[in-house]
């Protein structure tokens, strides 16, 4: 079927909205008619041509409406709304041990650009493959997806609201409730207050963190991120964040989660640690130095990478859902709309920090 689709073809180029061919669901896809979809800095990396080849649909926070589905799929049926969330391939250990963010063969799903069986779904008209992103490009008015990167979702909510928790949204609340799973005498400091940032501060204060501790540059998504939850605020072109943190819980935090990718902003984090604390990096950045005995060993301190949240999508999408429902998970204050047209305008207003989180309409009229 022919669908309108925003193309990458050339590295870093601004996207074309065109025609492209998308092929029938197979026994285990399901064919999706798009509402919206998130914008998320790693569809920026993914246009540069970096991670995944061009040409290539990006999108990977998609939501829609269920059109059809294939022989072997029992989990939705048309009319459904769902979310569209990340590949995994149900199979490796950490996927038959509930960790489908860990997933073994993560990047070969989601960026490699071919589906599960190896082949493409999109096509050019002259029949040149199209990359697909994250097993779904959402950038486009319908997908055709794996069952495991689908999650049905309630209907009394805002379907148009709910593309970001398929990626970022779960990605910072997953961290929080699903990796580090705090207590409540622990104390917390995100760096960075951007949607990643704020979605774990949303997710520590519904796990009840006594400090929750948010640092950024940004005074007014410093003035959000107290709406939503943070105890204390710290602005680092003002202060020294490692001593602000410090004046605060003079031990140092328990957990620090970077989601800048700043190496600086890292060693920040590392720094601001109580003994035998835990850095947790979810940003993508460069090489770092550290004194392995002075910042680390010498004080029990741990560094891990969580990807995705170590979510399960299936489970732990519904519950954000759940968490908006009763007003303990507000996304709607984070996002801005933009029509499909102005996809360009979007991927200019997230380079700039002029949006925290934007959703792009696609059929906005799809989720009424």
């Amino acid at each position: 079927m022919q669908i309108k689709a925003a193309l990458a073809t050339k590295p870093n180029a601004d996207l074309e909205i065109q025609t492209v061919e998308l092929d029938e669901p197979k026994e285990n896809e399901v064919l999706i008619k798009i509402a919206s979809t998130g914008f998320c800095h790693t569809d920026i990396v993914g246009r540069s041509g970096a991670t995944t080849p061009l040409p290539v649909v990006l999108g990977h926070e998609g939501a829609g409406v269920v059109q059809k589905v294939g022989a072997n799929v029992t989990d939705v049926k048309p009319g459904d709304h769902v979310v569209l969330s990340f590949s995994y391939c149900g199979h490796c250990y950490n996927c038959t041990h509930n960790h489908q963010g860990l997933c073994e063969n993560f990047n070969q799903l989601n960026f490699e650009g071919k589906t599960y069986d190896g082949t493409h779904r999109l096509h050019l008209d002259d029949g040149t493959p199209v990359s697909v992103f994250f097993g779904q490009s959402s950038f486009a008015t319908y997908v055709t997806a794996n069952v495991h990167n689908i999650v049905k979702v309630d209907q009394d909510v805002d379907l148009n609201l709910l593309g970001p928790l398929g990626c970022g949204m779960q990605t910072g609340a997953g961290t929080v409730l699903n990796y580090i799973k705090p207590a409540p005498e622990d104390a917390i400091a995100v760096f960075g207050a951007g949607a990643v940032g704020l979605a774990a501060i949303m997710a520590a204060k519904i796990a009840g963190v006594k400090h929750i501790i948010a640092i950024n540059r940004n005074g007014n998504h410093l003035d959000l991120a107290k709406e939503l939850g943070a105890t204390e605020t710290i602005n680092n072109t003002a202060e020294d964040p490692v001593k602000a943190i410090k004046e605060i819980v003079p031990r140092g935090v328990t957990y620090a989660i970077d989601t800048t990718g700043n190496t600086g902003v890292i060693k920040s984090a590392i720094d601001s640690l109580a003994t035998a604390g835990e850095c947790v990096l979810l940003g993508v950045g460069g090489d770092i130095t550290l004194d392995l005995m002075n910042d680390i060993l010498s004080e029990s301190k741990k560094i891990s990478g969580v990807v995705e949240g170590d979510s399960n999508p299936q489970e732990f999408i519904p519950q954000l859902v759940k968490y908006y429902k009763q007003s303990k998970f507000p996304l709607d204050k984070l996002v801005k709309y933009y029509d499909f047209a102005d996809i360009n305008q979007v991927i200019a207003d997230s380079t700039n920090g002029k949006v925290i989180k934007p959703i792009i309409k696609i059929d906005p009229e799809l989720a009424k």
